[in-house]
C-alpha cells in the first residue's frame, strides 16, 4: 500500500506542472494511479481497482442492497456535491464569470448544504448505523465523504447542522488511512 499511496501523491504534485501531467492525463485532472506501465484516471475507476485488486479491507460490502445503498451515498458526493466545486469549475467561476471569491463560496456552500442535507436524511433514516455511513466499518462512502467534508471547511460551511456526518468524519479520522490521506499531509499542501 506504501507503492500505492506513494503513486497517488507523486499524481496529486504533478497536477502543477500541468502539460507533464496531461501527457498522464489527458484531463489534466488528479487523482491518476501508475499501477506498473499503465495509469488509471478518475476516483470511482481506481477505488474499484483497489477494491478488486486490495479487497480486505472491504469498501463494498457482501450483500446486493447494502453495496446498493453504500454506492448511492458515494454518488451524493461524487455527482452531486463534488463536481460543482471542483477545480475546473472553481477557475471557470473566477476567470469567465469574475466572481469574488464570496461569491464562489456561496456558490459552492449551496450545493455542499444541500448534497450534505440529503447525505445526513440518507443516515437518519438507516437504524442500524454504526460508527460509519454505514456499519461499523469504513465503506466507499466514507472514502467519498471525508474529503468533502474537508472542502466543506474551505468554502466557509457551517458543518454543525450534520451532528451524523460530524460522528462519521470523527470515526474516520481515527483511522491512520484517512488520516494519511488528509490535504494537509500531501506533499504539495501549503
Amino acid at each position: 500500500m506504501s507503492f500505492l499511496r506513494h503513486q497517488i501523491r507523486s499524481a496529486h504534485c504533478i497536477d502543477i506542472i500541468h502539460p507533464l501531467f496531461k501527457a498522464i492525463n489527458p484531463q489534466g485532472f488528479v487523482p491518476a494511479l501508475d499501477i506498473g506501465g499503465e495509469v488509471l484516471t478518475q476516483s470511482p475507476a481506481i477505488i474499484e481497482w483497489l477494491e478488486e485488486t486490495y479487497p480486505t479491507p472491504a469498501l463494498l460490502l457482501h450483500q446486493t442492497q447494502s453495496r446498493a445503498y453504500v454506492r448511492a451515498l458515494a454518488a451524493v458526493v461524487g455527482c452531486d456535491i463534488h463536481p460543482i466545486n471542483n477545480r475546473r469549475i472553481l477557475e471557470y467561476l473566477r476567470k469567465n464569470l469574475n466572481l469574488s471569491e464570496e461569491q464562489i463560496n456561496v456558490w459552492c456552500s449551496n450545493w455542499i448544504v444541500d448534497g450534505f442535507n440529503a447525505y445526513e436524511a440518507l443516515l437518519n433514516k438507516d437504524k442500524n448505523r454504526l460508527n460509519f455511513s454505514y456499519g461499523d466499518t469504513p465503506t466507499l462512502a466514507d472514502v467519498y465523504l471525508i474529503p468533502q467534508i474537508e472542502s466543506a471547511r474551505r468554502f466557509k460551511v457551517d458543518l454543525s447542522q450534520w451532528p451524523l456526518i460530524a460522528s462519521i468524519e470523527t470515526a474516520c479520522m481515527q483511522l491512520d488511512a484517512f488520516k494519511d490521506a488528509a490535504p494537509m499531509q500531501q506533499l504539495d499542501a501549503s
